[in-house]
């Protein structure tokens, strides 16, 4: 599971940050690349990185502003050329499959695969064996959400060393007892499998939250997160801004990540009046007096969540 910056900047492009887009991949977990936010040039992006539009298979929305949304057409028309035939799951507020259709049917582009839209509100809003996903509304001058990505526990490994030192060879029993299951042996006695199972593996918590004001609706999305994504848009002191604008400082995302039990803080959608080094760096500083383990993402940066030991 790792995480890939795609566009770290705020309402336009600057020539060191493109807008909005964060790609999620789990090619290890289920081969698959989630995308957060598609803001424009969002595809020109992805030729720079060993992503695979055809390998994208859900996009979430955070809200409905340009910087968030304008490259959508372009990704969905090329996701057809190169080679994209499974369906592709659209999660966004009320308005993204209209304005998708809308562009789709105007420009006449066909697809090679069916695209399914699902208006977002309060809860979960995807869940299968291996992962949740809870969206919840935070503070922007527009519906904007925060999303949260929970992965479930994984079983623990099997206990190979003791099922040797029992006489038990590697073979199809091997199976049935990493199922759980309750096996007779060769020589009558019955074992059952989950005691030859180790501990849980605990489950990794991404939060990327949209657009938003400072506030404590942003603490449920974040809790116990392994890396939190947080827009800061604004430096500290230009608070005043922040607030008007329905955003966030570097500060604010800091104690949110601070009050969470947050195990990693990135700060992103960075507005474009902080371009040179010392006034980006003066942004970590600000939110690292808060919350040290803070960094600011720049396009194409890449973290790594590794998986968890055993509980």
């Amino acid at each position: 599971m790792n995480v890939i910056f795609l566009g770290t900047g705020a309402g336009i492009p600057a020539k060191t940050r493109n807008v909005t887009s964060i790609a999620l991949q789990l090619l290890e977990e289920r081969n698959e690349i989630w995308l957060f936010d598609c803001g424009e040039a969002t595809q020109h992006q992805i030729l720079h990185t060993s992503i695979k539009p055809r390998k994208i298979e859900k996009i979430f929305i955070t809200h409905l502003h340009g910087d968030h949304i304008y490259g959508l057409p372009g990704l969905i028309s090329s996701r057809s050329f190169q080679g994209g035939e499974t369906a592709l799951t659209i999660y966004g507020p009320k308005g993204i499959e209209q304005f998708v259709r809308t562009a789709l049917s105007v420009s006449h582009t066909h697809l090679t695969y069916k695209i399914e839209f699902i208006d977002v509100k309060e809860g979960v809003i995807y869940e299968d064996s291996s992962f949740q996903v809870q969206a919840k509304k935070i503070e922007h001058g527009i519906d904007s959400y925060g999303y949260r990505v929970i992965e479930k526990d994984l079983p623990g490994t099997l206990l190979v060393d003791e099922l040797k030192n029992m006489g038990i060879q590697p073979g199809p029993i091997y199976q049935k007892i990493k199922n759980a299951e309750t096996v007779q042996l060769e020589d009558g006695s019955i074992i059952r499998g989950s005691d030859f199972i180790g501990p849980s593996i605990k489950g990794r918590i991404i939060s990327i939250l949209g657009d938003t004001r400072f506030t404590e609706k942003s603490l449920d999305l974040a809790e116990d997160a392994d890396l939190l994504i947080h827009e800061a848009t604004f430096g500290r002191d230009d608070h005043h801004l922040a607030y008007d604008y329905y955003h966030s400082t570097t500060e604010d995302a800091a104690k949110i990540a601070n009050a969470s039990n947050v195990k990693k803080l990135v700060l992103t959608h960075i507005s474009s009046r902080y371009q040179s080094p010392e006034q980006l760096n003066l942004l970590v500083e600000e939110a690292q007096e808060v919350f040290p383990p803070t960094i600011i993402a720049s396009d194409f940066m890449e973290i790594d969540i590794p998986r968890k030991r055993s509980i």
